[in-house]
């Protein structure tokens, strides 16, 4: 596969990108036909695009500077061009619960492929945690999905992508203070880890956002709770891996690392991706966020006299991010992880830290009128919801639903 050299690669002049609107709103791709990581990518890319916006507008209301402001201006015009382009790529006949088990797919295979390559062993942790989590996401909308309109979620996912339980949603939900991670070190993490960071945070963000947004759209009042349970979970899992950043890393660093993740990822999918349509635009964009890249590299030297290469410190990125089938790694993952929980920063057996971790009081509270990740199981048809039936998840639910029990009641931890 080829290789993505930041330093080495074509571009396309900022004042070429603008589009008309012919050009920007492109036909979407056929639900019955596109291949389902062809809809993961295009899912991704819009969280990505998203999140550079947002950040580019963080970063316009904390300085002063005319000349920097203008810069944030142009380039986030672009890339909220190539968003609304990209988004638009989705079809109008794909329902709300069709493009959430797109999103779930994101989640899995693109959290399995960025913790497989990850060099930093606590982010990578960090990955693999939250990896059995949206795992879960998957088979709970999937029963929705059953539920709602009857729909086989092997339509959606392919076959690519396992579908059953992970760590119980029920079980995710934690106190804030259990949502604190430690953050890499700008200066000696590598450029991998730093792109990772940035890939995983886009993509989360994106699925909170399209569950807090899509969610109330719904009628069914369970359907409506379960979007409102898992998008809380999401909400976490923004928290946790936003955490992972070094907050010293300048405005402008973070503006030049975010857009060269925008060139990397896109070029990522121009590798893999089989709609030659749609590959072109991949390739495209990708050549416009090389010269973002490199605007930004130009501020940095200009105001904070420091040069780009010393800051990526290396030529090559890599390997790059592909949406593939991750079926093993997942269930090792689930198997060697299941029970792990976050407690000061560290993951810990949940068994060693039942009887301090402040997070069974929150579950508690949240759980105890009914849990909607529950309760859609019993309405999806018999062969999906016997699978969480699976030994160790039962197991596991049901040792953290005793401890909660024995301590909210007053009750000794057993010997």
């Amino acid at each position: 596969m080829a290789q993505f050299r930041p330093f080495d690669m074509d571009s396309i002049p900022i004042e070429d990108q603008f589009m008309n609107w012919k050009e920007l709103v492109k036909a979407p791709y056929d639900k019955k036909a596109v291949d389902a990581y062809t809809r993961t990518r295009v899912i991704l890319m819009n969280g990505i695009e998203n999140a550079s916006v947002l950040m580019s507008h963080a970063i316009e209301r904390m300085t002063s500077d005319p000349e920097i402001k203008r810069q944030m201006a142009l380039i986030r015009r672009i890339d909220s061009f190539q968003q609304q382009t990209v988004n638009w790529l989705n079809p109008a006949n794909q329902t709300i619960i069709e493009t959430t088990l797109g999103y779930e797919q994101v989640a899995v295979d693109l959290t399995a492929n960025l913790a497989k390559n990850e060099p930093d062993p606590y982010v990578k942790q960090t990955l693999d945690f939250a990896l059995i989590e949206d795992f879960d996401h998957l088979y709970r909308y999937s029963c929705l999905y059953d539920y709602l309109e009857g729909g086989d979620y092997e339509s959606i996912v392919q076959g690519k992508t396992e579908v059953k339980p992970g760590r119980p949603t029920s079980v995710e939900h934690r106190h804030p203070d259990d949502t604190m991670r430690k953050h890499y070190n700008k200066d000696t993490a590598d450029i991998k880890t730093k792109m990772n960071y940035l890939t995983i945070v886009a993509g989360e963000q994106q699925t909170e956002l399209f569950y807090k947004s899509h969610g109330f759209m719904y009628s069914d009042e369970l359907a409506r709770q379960l979007y409102s349970e898992i998008a809380d979970v999401e909400e976490q899992h923004v928290t946790q891996y936003g955490l992972l950043g070094d907050p010293k890393e300048t405005m402008l660093e973070k503006s030049a690392l975010m857009q060269l993740c925008e060139a990397y990822i896109y070029y990522s999918c121009a590798q893999t991706e089989t709609d030659s349509r749609i590959r072109g635009i991949w390739e495209s964009f990708a050549k416009m966020e090389i010269s973002h890249f490199n605007a930004c590299a130009n501020l940095i030297e200009k105001y904070e006299g420091r040069d780009i290469r010393d800051i990526v410190k290396a030529d090559i990125i890599e390997p790059l991010v592909v949406f593939e089938p991750n079926k093993d790694y997942v269930n090792r993952v689930i198997e060697e992880q299941l029970d792990l929980s976050p407690h000061k920063m560290e993951y810990r057996r949940f068994k060693d830290i039942a009887d301090q971790w402040s997070s069974i009081k929150f579950q508690w509270k949240m759980n105890r009128a009914g849990v909607p990740s529950e309760e859609v199981v019993s309405k999806a048809k018999s062969e999906l919801a016997q699978r969480d039936q699976a030994e160790k998840i039962k197991q596991f639910k049901n040792e953290v639903t005793r401890r909660t029990e024995d301590l909210m009641a007053g009750r000794p931890s057993p010997m």
